[in-house]
């Protein structure tokens, strides 16, 4: 029988330990705490049923709830471990090693059958990218990537080949969770000037490029990210160059792509240049948010059609993550910036708590989807080590601190099936600490000496957007699909006649005027009438930028140079027509 709270391990320099989750924060005793100061790594199995490590010596698998000791593998150089999705089957790897005797090496993947703890398959994995089969949600299907090309197993029976995807130059693919049908997410990356493009195909259908579900080709792409919703009906492409040729970052450039299995696709249209920092589908498989641009990073939910739904204005922010339940996201600023997080209601948008776990470098939810854990974990920082479990409102539940000739390396919360933890009403009142907590006073900026017995003049870099809800409004909802299509209709309409109406008001001349206005219609020097026409379409762009500035959208440094010129343009535009 499952446990009622998920445990909490933890992996460090003094071994291996289960915590008992909220609200107790005990060690579990039905888990023989592993001392062994080599434990390389450790993983659940999707259900939470099952709990693997290596250590050095063995690979232990061990029932959750009661600790039984399972399996012993005697594998003292596996470094990384997991399991299938239905718990039938283990997957170790260790480094890849050739020597002067055997040149060519030993198969480093295993596949074990959990039933019998015997070796199925045995391949070559070179690369520790990668190196993880991939299976369906119900372990019909699995696939690896082996020179080029995709290749399908059927039934974990891994001594034949069921079926190949061969693209040429096939760098990676992605298989779709969900129910069957089963799809798949190829990337192949572009050469010799043609594009790089991501395909989808159902699983067995892969006959050339007219079999496949959807397409979508980009330049400017050395690597992607493809990350598919939890129903398996669309993919998030993250296309990312190593260099930014314009020299606007550091980092590379980054775009973002949707693509369907109905067969749509879109470029996801980001109001703010910049990196894109992260991107995670909400568990219900209809929105997404994405965390992008410069710092301060905006922060947008997008619906399945890339509409925005509802933007989160800007702060010191680069990841995002949902709740198990989808009701609740965290918006946080980790790695080089001050650990602030931002936990929001969903269905409202409205926020619950700002807590900071300053130093963190690692952030999860709990499956009761009520409470985080933040850790401070090495290699990336080796002091401070630690980590802290709170409550959505902000309040520490607990907290370990790792002495200082000690070290953390991971903590991962066990995992239970979807459904296990039903949604809860969001409460807004701050829930006590159960930790004491130190009040840390804020590090004061320098100040000079001729300065300090003045008045502060508080000045920021960036002035912070508040966030605003994107949603049409009501009366768009209310209206049905013909009524609003006629209403477009009619609103383009009165649009177009306004515009004939501007157009013959501008044409009629006074008096006064007549002669430089039929003047200038037909010169009959064709390079002056070219350049009075280039003038014109230059001053309707510099309107349309005036309109767009008086709707509160941000200009970009060459659209406000160019607004500047609308005098210099305007002088020029009457000494043409005048003829002078």
């Amino acid at each position: 029988m499952a446990l009622s709270t998920p445990l909490l391990a933890v992996r460090g320099s003094e071994g291996i330990y289960m915590l008992n989750g909220p609200p107790t924060y005990t060690e579990n005793t039905s888990f023989t705490r592993d001392d062994r100061r080599n434990c390389k790594g450790f993983t659940f199995s999707k259900d939470g049923s099952l709990f693997a490590w290596c250590n050095g010596e063995n690979v232990n698998i061990v029932r959750t709830h009661d600790g039984q000791l399972l399996h012993s593998l005697d594998l003292p150089r596996v470094a990384l471990l997991a399991f299938s999705p239905q718990s039938h089957i283990l997957t170790t790897w260790q480094p890849y090693i050739t020597s002067k005797n055997n040149p060519q090496g030993e198969p480093n993947l295993q596949i074990w059958d959990l039933k019998t703890g015997q070796c199925l398959k045995s391949f070559f994995q070179k690369k520790m990218q990668g190196w993880c089969p991939c299976w369906s949600d119900d372990e019909s299907i699995c696939a690896r990537n082996v020179n080029n090309e995709v290749q399908f197993f059927e039934g974990n029976e891994f001594g034949k080949i069921t079926n190949k995807l061969h693209l040429q130059k096939v760098s990676d693919f992605a298989l779709s969770s969900g129910p069957q049908p089963c799809k798949v997410a190829v990337y192949v990356p572009g050469s010799k000037g043609a594009p790089s493009f991501v395909r989808l195909y159902q699983y067995p259908n892969f006959d050339g490029p007219a079999s496949a579900l959807a397409n979508k080709s980009f330049f400017k792409a050395d690597k992607v990210t493809m990350i598919w919703n939890k129903k398996g009906t669309a993919v998030l492409v993250i296309a990312s160059t190593d260099v930014d040729k314009s020299g606007a970052s550091y980092y590379g450039e980054q775009t973002l792509h949707y693509i369907a299995s109905n067969g749509e696709s879109a470029l996801v249209q980001l109001p703010k240049n910049g990196p894109i920092y992260d991107v995670v589908w909400n568990p219900n498989s209809l929105e997404f948010c994405a965390v992008y641009g410069f710092m301060p990073a905006k922060a947008t939910v997008f619906n399945h059609k890339c509409d925005p739904v509802f933007d989160f204005g800007t702060g010191p922010r680069n990841a995002v993550f949902y709740s198990p339940q989808g009701h609740i996201l965290v918006l946080a600023g980790f790695g080089n910036l001050r650990g602030q997080m931002e936990v929001w209601d969903v269905k409202k948008y409205k926020q619950i708590s700002k807590p900071q776990a300053a130093d963190t470098t690692y952030f999860s939810w709990c499956p009761d989807g009520e409470h985080i854990v933040t850790a401070t974990c090495s290699p990336r920082l080796r002091v401070s080590n630690g980590y802290k479990i709170w409550h959505y409102s902000g309040a520490v539940r607990h907290k370990v601190e790792v002495p200082s000739d000690s070290e953390l390396w991971e903590v991962q919360w066990q995992p239970f099936v979807e459904g296990a933890f039903p949604e809860k009403a969001i409460k807004y009142q701050t829930v006590p600490n159960d930790v004491p907590s130190i009040d840390v006073k804020p590090a004061q900026a320098y100040r000079p000496p001729a300065l300090r017995n003045k008045p502060v003049t508080s000045t920021k870099l960036h002035e912070e957007e508040p966030p605003q809800n994107m949603k049409p409004q009501a009366t768009d909802k209310q209206l049905s699909k013909a009524a609003l299509k006629n209403q477009k209709k009619r609103e383009a309409r009165k649009a177009a006649k306004q515009e004939s109406k501007s157009e013959i008001t501008q044409e009629a001349p006074s008096d006064q005027e007549s002669r430089p206005v039929q003047y200038s219609e037909g010169h009959g020097d064709p390079e002056v009438d070219k350049k009075i026409k280039n003038i014109k379409k230059k001053l309707k762009a510099i309107e349309q930028l005036k309109e767009q500035e008086a709707s509160g959208k941000q200009l970009e440094k060459n659209q406000l140079e160019k607004m500047q010129k609308e005098d210099a343009l305007l002088k020029e535009l009457e000494d043409l027509e005048l003829g002078l």
